[in-house]
């Protein structure tokens, strides 16, 4: 019943997580409503209420007169501050009550008002304010009640039994208990909130990156192979048009390679739900990453075969040669690079190097394609080391996780 009750007996989500009206009171903590059905309402039962009471204590306590009707809707009135002042509502509360039952008016609803005045300024934050005004209010009633009565109206008036005292005492804590129980749960509420907005925007920024590094490897491989193929392109147009036109072809075939996969991430960003259209790129496509490095002028030696991956690793595999690859098209004087892959227990080791000499200032990258790298890697628990090599060139060497237990990402499910 759209997330009611969880299975297994567990608390109502409401209950856990506070209910749907909850979720507004940020809003209203910043700029207060005021709350004038519920003062209305409260303010009525208060009138109504002590004139039943009146009737039902007529001789025993004092007729009500305009100055009694006056305190009580005071008293309910009061509330119609209660969010944006709750301290002085709360004492206000107490004291008129006070007032009312020092007169000699008749007991009744007038401590609605107040158990709900406490309420608000314990929920509000103001503990030790609201347990101070209800305990001024017992200890006003008790000496009026022991002490005082004499004095006061209504004439005849005997004192109150201290049996009636513990009943008020009892009344008194239980209100304020109630309001502390309300007030834990709106701040464990308020945590879960934050909590759950917390791992939004977490999950958020994960996608957003996962997306970055997706986009970056897609383009920045297919773009240096264009780039090496239209420079050969350009160079034989006139002396050997037969290799131009291989050339041509190359790019054709890459781009159109690159716009898929482009479009396949871009899908990803319109309906983040649905199954891609196309599997997650793995190292099954290591021949074909081959051959798109030797259409750029690269000789790639493949050692080693690789074992059966998870669908994440597999992918990351994939993107981190696919990425080392393209360094060494861009930044590397070296026509050769050599990719191993080995086991060792449940890891995956993968190694790509090339000899060098660098032809820029980096000759691993330019730090976007090293940091998605190490993204990847650590996404999966594995790592990254890569530098230059004692005797020249580069080398990445990746070490991932054969097993992965879940998969993050839509595409890497489709494998």
């Amino acid at each position: 019943m759209d997330g009611q009750h969880d299975p297994g007996g567990r608390a109502p989500r409401w209950w856990r997580h506070g209910p749907a009206w909850w979720d507004r009171r940020g809003d209203e903590e910043r700029a207060p409503r005021w709350p004038w059905r519920s003062t209305v309402l409260i303010t009525a039962f208060v009138l109504f209420g002590s004139n039943f009471a009146a009737h039902a204590q007529a001789g025993e306590r004092a007729a009500l007169d305009p100055f009694a009707r006056v305190l009580l809707f005071v008293t309910g009135a009061a509330l119609l501050w209660r969010r944006r002042y709750p301290v002085p509502v709360v004492f206000g509360t107490a004291v008129t009550t006070l007032v009312y039952l020092g007169a000699g008016y008749p007991y009744g609803p007038v401590f609605v008002a107040v158990a709900v005045a406490c309420f608000s300024a314990v929920v509000a934050g103001h503990r030790k304010a609201a347990w101070a005004a209800m305990g001024t209010l017992w200890a006003g009633h008790a000496l009026v009640a022991h002490w005082l009565y004499r004095w006061l109206p209504p004439s005849g008036d005997s004192a109150a039994s201290w049996g009636q005292e513990l009943v008020i005492a009892t009344w008194v804590v239980a209100i304020a208990s109630l309001s502390e129980l309300a007030r834990a749960r709106r701040e464990q509420w308020a945590r879960e909130r934050a909590e759950r907005a917390q791992a939004a925007r977490r999950r958020a920024d994960e996608e957003r990156l996962r997306i970055a590094r997706e986009l970056h490897d897609v383009l920045a491989h297919s773009i240096s192979v264009i780039n090496v193929q239209a420079g050969v392109g350009l160079a034989l147009l006139d002396t050997d048009p037969d290799q131009a036109r291989t050339a041509l072809t190359t790019i054709k075939d890459q781009s159109k390679e690159a716009l898929g996969e482009v479009r396949q991430v871009l899908d990803t960003l319109r309906s983040p739900g649905d199954a891609p259209r196309a599997p997650a790129p793995g190292l099954d496509r290591l021949p074909e990453l081959v051959e798109q490095a030797a259409s750029a002028g690269l000789t790639v030696e493949v050692t080693g075969k690789p074992p059966r991956l998870s669908p994440g690793t597999d992918l990351a595999a994939f993107r981190i040669v696919q990425e080392a690859l393209t360094n060494v098209v861009r930044h590397s004087g070296s026509r050769r690079a050599h990719v191993r892959l080995d086991r060792d227990g449940n890891t995956l080791l993968l190694r790509v190097d090339d000899d060098g000499p660098a032809t820029g200032a980096e000759a691993g990258g330019s730090g976007n394609g090293l940091a998605g790298m190490r993204e990847r890697a650590a996404a999966l628990g594995g790592t990254i080391d890569a530098g230059p090599r004692p005797d020249g060139g580069f080398r990445v060497l990746a070490a991932l996780p054969i097993d992965v237990k879940h998969t993050t990402h839509p595409e890497e499910d489709d494998r």
